[in-house]
């Protein structure tokens, strides 16, 4: 068995450290890159004008307009569905919101029917617009932690879409 001589033992180590490191860099990069492709509207900017305040929000990579907000306080994210009657709410996550479960209702969704239960929303905040009282569902058959921001949200608000992005409008007077 040949000995290596230790500069070039060490030359070896110090190339495997820099490609774990550059391997390592390359994950973070396109990890952060994959996240803003699925919400580009992480940090969510607001205007305010005379009587008025807006909210601007980018397309993500699906097509979809995909921001982070709050419920009661809380962060969670949303997707505007202008196709939702109401704000739709994960059962899981529904419940690490703490919302009261109201009354039961038969839902049909584009997977056919299920069981969820009203419930109403002291708070809903998306950049500066704050919704007040909102009616909501708390939907057991809907997976993940995405809220649906439907129209029992949407309908207080002016929303226009031109291109990749949508513009939320709450009038203040």
């Amino acid at each position: 068995m040949s000995q290596q001589a230790p500069g070039r033992r060490a030359g070896r180590v110090m190339l495997i450290l820099a490609w774990c490191a550059g391997l390592f860099l390359a994950t973070r990069f396109f990890g952060a890159w994959e996240q803003h492709q699925a919400n580009p509207n992480t940090h969510v900017s607001s205007q305010q004008g005379e009587g008025f305040i807006e909210v601007k929000l980018a397309i993500n990579g699906q097509g979809h307009f995909v921001a982070d907000g709050q419920i009661n306080g809380q962060t969670v994210s949303f997707m505007l569905d202008t196709g939702a009657t109401d704000v739709s709410i994960p059962a899981g996550l529904a419940q690490r919101l703490n919302l009261e479960p109201g009354a039961p209702v038969t839902l049909s969704t584009a997977n056919g029917r299920s069981q969820g239960y009203r419930t109403r929303l002291d708070q809903l905040k998306l950049g500066d617009i704050v919704l007040h009282d909102v009616r909501a569902l708390v939907a057991p058959g809907l997976g993940g932690e995405q809220v649906l921001l439907g129209m029992s949200a949407l309908k207080k608000l002016e929303f226009t879409q031109r291109g990749g992005t949508m513009l939320l409008r709450q009038t203040t007077n």
